[in-house]
């Protein structure tokens, strides 16, 4: 066993029956946030979604918002641009990191 698989989306179910005040939580929450009807517009969401799923590497996440990205009317190109604003943000926080590295090396003070 490795990996997810679109069929996972049937243990929703199983989630929602184990805790179902988490999982009502969460779904209104990812509703608001993925709604249609609010100032940023559905292809746009599906981007910045598909842009945070790449950071993450949620597979399921990756194609399910390919697919949305689609059909709001996102071309190829702009799904290619996304995946390297995704990219360049994961790779600036990594430099980031790197400034939190530098000043924890000149501290000389582990924490443990």
């Amino acid at each position: 066993m490795s990996g997810l698989d679109v069929s996972d989306f049937s243990y929703l179910s199983k989630l929602q029956e184990n805790a179902r005040t988490e999982f009502e939580a969460f779904d209104a929450f990812h509703s608001a946030a993925q709604r249609s009807d609010g100032l940023i517009p559905s292809k746009y969401r599906e981007l910045i979604a598909l842009a945070v799923a790449l950071t993450t590497q949620c597979p399921l996440c990756i194609e399910n918002h390919s697919v949305r990205a689609k059909q709001a009317g996102a071309s190829k190109e702009e799904i290619s641009e996304t995946v390297f604003v995704g990219a360049a943000v994961r790779a600036g926080g990594t430099v980031a990191h790197g400034l939190l590295a530098l000043r924890s090396f000149e501290k000389g003070q582990a924490l443990t």
